[in-house]
């Protein structure tokens, strides 16, 4: 049945647990510490965070209060647009591990595909992987036409791919991309920002199995072979989401789930982005 410390292997080798804690939105201190301190109590040991969210410090400090050893969690970070390009993406990661309080990151990710720049910042990321001070690397939001490009030219491969994917946007293709080409798929908003909870078809799957909507979605994540952070600093909800290993969704409802797909997106990304989907920088 698995729990919290169910791991996929990267293409290093790297165990990258499947459940974590997204923090998009969780800024201030009196705000991300207690949602920390929830998580590691439900289980969870991944962390995922970035430059832009802008509670790197907070984070860091968290984890340092729990007294954890360092192996003991995992934290992912991204560098962000404007600080990607060759020498740049160095400097931003060093930024992030000086706020973050660590000596390594586990996981750092180009947090969008930008025209011109993440292609070439990519030896960087490389570069980093070799000196040690990310244990593993990859990206955000890049779409098959952006993964093709950058594995052409590059040494070692993108492991994570982290994209916004939930029954209202299944991604079928980009899934299939990722399965082929070795990289971990990783769902973000993968409760479509709490949508799902009005859907009745998705109430009456709750009722089925006397579970709420969001834990039939994330069991829904877990059964397809994904990795996923759902995010929340509601305590009750941060263990509701942990409580999906005891139950198991039928084939039929699983089917049923991904027919639910509409290809819509729940974000609203505040950039422009060329024919190919590269953010103009």
């Amino acid at each position: 049945m698995s729990d919290l410390s169910s791991v996929i292997k990267l293409a290093n080798g790297l165990g990258f647990f499947r459940q974590g804690l997204g923090t998009w939105g969780l800024n201030g201190s009196q705000i991300v510490r207690p949602a920390v301190e929830t998580a590691l109590a439900a289980g969870y040991r991944r962390f995922d965070t970035a430059k832009a969210y802008e509670n790197e410090t907070e984070l860091g400090e968290s984890l340092r209060s729990a007294a954890l050893p360092r192996e003991g969690f995992f934290v992912t970070s991204k560098v962000w647009n404007d600080e990607q390009g060759r020498g740049a993406t160095r400097e931003a990661c060093l930024r992030s591990l000086e706020r973050l309080g660590l000596d390594y990151l586990d996981l750092y990710l180009l947090h969008w595909p930008v025209a011109s720049k993440s292609l070439e910042c990519w030896a960087d990321m490389e570069a980093l992987l070799g000196e040690g001070l990310v244990r593993a690397i990859g990206v955000s939001n890049f779409q098959e036409q952006h993964l093709s490009l950058l594995i052409k030219q590059a040494d070692v491969k993108p492991m994570v791919n982290q994209v916004e994917l939930h029954p209202y946007l299944t991604q079928e293709k980009l899934v299939d991309c990722c399965h082929r080409l070795g990289v971990v798929l990783e769902a973000y908003s993968p409760l479509a920002r709490g949508k799902i909870k009005k859907n009745q078809f998705f109430q009456k799957l709750a009722r089925k199995y006397n579970r709420t909507c969001a834990q039939v979605m994330l069991r829904w994540h877990f059964q397809s072979g994904r990795a996923f952070i759902p995010k929340s600093t509601n305590p009750e909800r941060i263990r509701e989401n942990a409580a999906i290993y005891d139950f198991v969704l039928s084939p039929e409802d699983m089917a049923a789930i991904n027919r639910q797909n509409q290809n819509r997106s729940v974000l609203k990304p505040p950039f422009e982005f060329d024919e190919y989907g590269w953010i103009k920088p």
